[in-house]
């Protein structure tokens, strides 16, 4: 099994990553292949929204050249993808967001091609840290990525969240079907 974790924050060391650890670990002891990749310092411009990707078909498509295209390759060799942010005003960070927002040219929904999602084959998961209680900060995130998942076809295993401040309690976790 190939893992993909896309992570969000800007801090190697900060509370997303010392989540992400035991997970990233307990993956390994099962045998996955753990594709970690941090997106703070990767150029990845905005979604310009111009919908060129979504006649290019049976590929990602998208006109923007930069560090995406080697993100798209990572998430279409993985069996799981994984998101991985703390939550800044109830939303993934910039980057994260950004690779969520380019993520469009992977569903041929809205050309002229036939209806195809690449990475269809893909359960998706979502790993974050807080400052406020899980069910009030990370709700609106959780939300957003179970949509993208149900519009796409792809399974949603849920969200691990952790508010900052117990961050090394992992006793006062808020899990969603994703422990």
């Amino acid at each position: 099994m190939r893992v993909c974790i896309l992570m969000g924050s800007p801090k190697p060391n900060g509370n997303t990553a010392k989540l992400c650890k035991p997970f990233i670990h307990e993956l390994e002891l099962h045998k996955a292949e753990v594709e970690y990749i941090p997106l703070h310092g990767k150029n990845v411009a905005s979604c310009i929204g111009c919908m060129r990707c979504q006649d290019v078909e049976g590929e990602y498509g998208c006109v923007l050249q930069d560090d995406m295209q080697a993100i798209v390759q990572n998430i279409l060799r993985a069996d799981a993808l994984v998101y991985a942010t703390p939550i800044y005003t109830w939303q993934a960070t910039p980057p994260l967001k950004a690779v969520m927002d380019r993520m469009f040219g992977l569903n041929k929904f809205y050309g002229r091609l036939p209806r195809e999602t690449l990475n269809k084959t893909k359960a998706v998961g979502l790993i974050t840290t807080c400052g406020y209680a899980p069910e009030y900060a990370a709700d609106l995130l959780d939300e957003a990525v179970k949509r993208w998942c149900k519009h796409s076809g792809i399974p949603y295993v849920g969200m691990y969240a952790v508010r900052d401040d117990n961050i090394d309690d992992l006793a006062a976790k808020r899990c969603h079907g994703f422990c």
